[in-house]
């Protein structure tokens, strides 16, 4: 018997295990083991405001998290309008499955089940079972406290919530490719003709990522494509092919597609909704829903929804004020205007090695 369980140990699933009070018997579920490589679809870029959260939560990454280059601009192409502009901002540049790694080994007191599948749950009484699968085994454990960290994805949402609307949904291609240019920029890519979302172009250590994410009921791979053609037509020069993920990523538009709490079950991070419409950046969100679910379950362990409720507005209120921001990113003609002006965009000497 448990006193919580929760299904994934990505960011969100990983600090809210380490968070809760000793006291409670955890159990911390993810269908990975941490030893082989399971690839995200992630550019894996820590973004301002998942380093602020890194920081409350004194957490320092080890010098193998980092990847290179590390970045301190973005590089924004508007293909609509034909401009480019420079843009200050600092990313930690990361692997992210080592980063979820890392993040998963600070937690010292809850019970790991890696190689499990959450299969569903069924309320039985005030307790709750949880049907999981470990390597072909069948296993039923009870606990108190359900969680769902299991990403945008997330079957826990799926049976619990399933009534509640959902976010948008989209699909994030990402494709690496071996390159020996160089690329100390994150790069953002607005095209109409793409998706109405945005692309980007990473570099890690040897290799070049480019992604793009496409609204779920249109032809990703075509746009995909699309992407790669514009790209070498404008001279840029991607590399050998090297290997392909994707994914499915939510763009919450609306606050009533954010579900965060049923009885006695919670759900965190990007299986929330808890994710930027603007940008697609979960982690630091990841890491808030945790502190904020962690504290509610610490401070009232019975009542914990309403506390966690009432303290997650702040994420909501954000992500309210990430949407207040959409026409001046996605509209091409108010992104026109925001571009023409240069505000807050830099001078940049180019290298003739830049893409």
């Amino acid at each position: 018997m448990y006193d919580i369980v929760i299904i994934g140990a990505g960011p969100a699933g990983a600090t809210l295990a380490g968070l809760l009070d000793e006291k409670y018997r955890v159990l911390l579920v993810d269908k990975r083991n941490f030893k082989n490589k399971y690839e995200k679809c992630c550019g894996g870029l820590l973004a301002p405001d998942a380093q602020k959260m890194l920081a409350k939560l004194e957490l320092g990454l080890p010098k193998d998290v980092l990847t290179g280059p590390q970045m301190f601009s973005v590089k924004t192409l508007d293909f609509d309008n034909d401009i480019e502009r420079h843009y200050q901002r600092h990313y930690i540049n990361v692997d992210r499955e080592k980063f979820d790694s890392y993040l998963a080994s600070q937690n010292h007191h809850a019970e790991f089940m890696l190689d499990t599948i959450y299969k569903g749950h069924k309320k039985n009484g005030d307790k709750i079972q949880v049907f999981l699968n470990k390597n072909g085994e069948n296993i039923i454990v009870d606990t108190n406290i359900l969680v769902g960290a299991d990403g945008a994805l997330s079957l826990v949402r799926k049976n619990q919530f399933k009534y509640k609307p959902y976010p948008e949904k989209y699909v994030s291609i990402q494709q690496w490719y071996k390159t020996e240019g160089s690329s100390p920029f994150y790069t953002s890519i607005f095209d109409k003709e793409i998706t109405d979302y945005y692309s980007w172009i990473i570099q890690k250590d040897g290799f070049l990522l480019i992604g793009t994410a496409v609204p779920i009921n249109e032809d990703a791979n075509l746009k995909f494509n699309l992407l790669i053609d514009k790209l070498k037509k404008k001279g840029f020069d991607i590399g050998g092919f090297y290997k392909r993920t994707g994914t499915l990523i939510m763009r919450t538009r609306k606050l009533k597609e954010i579900s965060l709490a049923d009885e006695n079950i919670a759900l965190i991070g990007e299986a929330a909704g808890l994710i930027s419409p603007s940008s697609a950046e979960g982690i630091s969100y990841a890491l808030k829903s945790a502190v904020f679910l962690a504290e509610s379950i610490n401070r009232n362990y019975k009542e914990f929804k309403s506390d966690y409720v009432k303290a997650a507005r702040k994420i909501k209120i954000n992500i309210f004020i990430k949407n207040l921001k959409i026409p001046f990113m996605y509209n091409s003609l108010l992104r026109k205007l925001v571009m023409k002006s240069k505000i807050f965009s830099m001078d940049i000497k180019k290298s003739k090695n830049d893409y």
